[in-house]
Parts: structure tokens; sequence; C-alpha cells
């Protein structure tokens, strides 16, 4: 007799009180170890049943997709749906403490307060409080901009600074072209300020490609090149103008089992190299009313690796929301703890980047 597939997760609604007791039990092992949990493990842990009996409900919860078996002999571990239903329905997230809040604000802001330094800050802060990897997406500006200019570093290098109406001030590094005079420096700095000034940069960005290139001939050809650059690193939103922040990576390596899973880890190692397909997902959290979490196979990218990512957009002054960060790690994440860790971290980024 062949027996139903599940197609379906089940509702906490469906399990009764047994069931609903033995799952909860099983994945707060799993969460705090990493190890799969038998029957003995629990009856010895309080639930007062036999191991056989425990063993015929763990066996029902498998059967609802609930649960899995890694090995013939071993116990049970979650399968991403369970997990998703404990997050949802069973979890208890607390807050953290003021000592707590109060350590995280002083962090970022002893950083200063550099658009791109407050982000790395947030993102190497955040992975070391979570203990996995965190990741943060630079925000397309979408605000006016007040004043464009380039100034020379040296022989080989030029600065463009660029200063937006909300008072946000983004500067780039760029290669300076061979032969660049003052005046030519001036006049690219008029070129841009006469197209950009009270526009945003996503507004201009096509419209000063056109421009350019019927200005060829009117533009010093060091000047053209300039501008050409500067268009470039600041193409509101594509490209080098989206910068996905990853750190505490090694941190993937230190947590339990994850030298007994090596592959696991490498295909994690090789998510994390997906930057266009992480934005993507980061963008998506920033439609969200709060924090978000993925796992595992909800998502087409972590579906190898069985990766979770919990993840809050970070937002202005104004309430508009500007980027996302987040973590990513093992699906069996602390979501007790590093669920109120990035909501807050990301409510403190906003008001730094905002002060």
């Amino acid at each position: 007799m062949t027996s139903l597939i599940q197609t379906r997760t089940p509702t906490l609604a469906e399990l009764d009180e047994r069931a609903r007791d033995i799952f909860r039990r099983v994945v707060e092992a799993y969460l705090e170890t990493g190890d799969p949990v038998g029957s003995r493990t629990l009856s010895k842990g309080g639930v007062h049943l036999s191991p056989a009996s425990i063993r015929n409900t763990m066996q029902d919860l498998t059967q609802l997709g609930l649960l899995g078996a890694p090995h013939i002999s071993a116990g049970r571990i979650p399968t991403h749906a369970g997990l998703r239903l404990f997050v949802d329905g069973i979890l208890e997230v607390g807050d953290l403490i003021e000592s707590e809040r109060r350590d995280i604000d002083a962090r970022l802001s002893a950083r200063g307060q550099n658009f791109e330094e407050a982000l790395s800050a947030a993102s190497e802060l955040l992975s070391g409080l979570a203990g996995g990897a965190s990741m943060v997406v630079t925000p397309v500006r979408d605000v006016g901009v007040k004043h464009v200019e380039f100034v020379t570093l040296g022989a080989d290098q030029a600065l463009a600074i660029m200063v937006f109406e909300d008072g946000a001030v983004e500067n780039r590094l760029m290669q300076k072209p061979a032969g660049l005079t003052p005046a030519a420096l001036a006049e690219a700095s008029n070129f841009l300020n006469s197209r950009l000034k009270g526009r945003t940069l996503a507004e201009a960005g096509s419209e000063m490609r056109g421009e350019l290139d019927g200005a060829r001939r009117q533009l010093d050809a060091t000047a053209a090149g300039l501008v050409e650059q500067g268009i470039a690193a600041w193409s509101g939103g594509e490209g080098v103008a989206r910068t996905l922040i990853v750190r505490g990576q090694a941190k993937l390596l230190s947590e339990p089992n994850a030298l007994d899973d090596l592959e696991r880890v490498r295909m994690l190692f090789d998510d994390l190299e997906q930057k266009e397909q992480l934005i993507g997902l980061l963008d998506d959290v920033k439609n969200a009313q709060g924090v978000r979490i993925f796992i595992g196979a909800e998502t087409r990218l972590f579906s190898l690796s069985g990766s979770a990512v919990i993840a809050a957009p970070y937002m202005s002054g104004r309430q508009k929301v500007l980027g996302a960060i987040g973590v990513i790690g093992p699906a069996r994440l602390n979501y007790a703890r590093v669920i109120p860790l990035v909501d807050y971290t990301a409510r403190a980024l906003g008001r730094l980047l905002n002060a």
C-alpha cells in the first residue's frame, strides 16, 4: 500500500496537544545543539510518555513534513517547513535589555556618520552580536542633488563629492584622466551641477548619458571622461551604486557542526557571492513592515545550502525605507536572539544616518 505524500504544511491547530509539545521540544533542542533529537532524549527531558509513544508521534510529524531524519538510525530534526511553523506560531521573541540598546547606539555612533562607514559598522556590529555573517545593502539615493564638485588629489586621482538636499554627502575616488587641467575640472563640475541640481540621480541618470554624447564636442575631452566616470559611479541604483556589505563570514565556520558539514558551508559561501540575488532579496525586505525571515528552500538562492536570513529595513527620519540589513547563517539560527538584534540595529542605523 502506497502512503499519501504530504503536500501541505499543517497548521498548529491541526496538531493535538501531544504532537505540539513534542514538536516544540524537538525544535528547541535542535536549535540549541544542532543535533538530531531522539525519543530517549525527550523522555529524559520531561516528556511523560514512553520512548515508543514518542517515536510514534515523531513519525506522525515526519509524515506531515514537519520533521526529517538525516540518517536512517538517527533522531529527528525540523524541516524548513517545520522551522517556519515554529517561528511563526511557537517562538517567543523577547527584547533587548536597555544596556544592550545603549551599547549598539554607542558602538555605531563611535564610527562617525560617514554614510558608507555607518553601513559597514552596522554590518560588522550585527555579525559580532548575532554570531553569523551579516549583510547590508546601500540604498538608492532618491533625494535631490544640491552640489557636485571634483577635487584633484594627486597625479592620478580625483575625488568626486556629491552633496544631497537632505544633507548627506557621498564621495567617490576616481581615476584622473591624463592631462586634466583645473579648467577642465571646473568644466566637469559645472556640467554635472547644471543637470543634477534639484533632481534625483534616478531621474537624471539616463538623460545625462544622452546629453553627454551630444556635448562631447563642446566639453574638453578630459572633462568628458571625468563626467562619464561620475555618471557611472552615481548611476542611481545600478552596478556600482548598489553595494552589498558582508561581514563575519568566518563565523559560519565556528558554529557547532560546521566542520562536520563543510559542503553545506561551502554552498553558503557560494550563495554569499551571488551579490545581485542577495541585493534582490534585501530589496524585497524593503517592502515589509518590520523583520522578515527566509528559511532554506523558501528562496531559490538558499535551497541547496539550507541557510536562513533574518532581515529588517532601515528608514529615514521621514519613515522612508532606505535599504535593509540582516543576518545570514544556518537554518538553526538563534531566532529568539537574532530577531530583536536585527530589528533594533536597523532602527539604530536609521537614526544614525539621519542624525
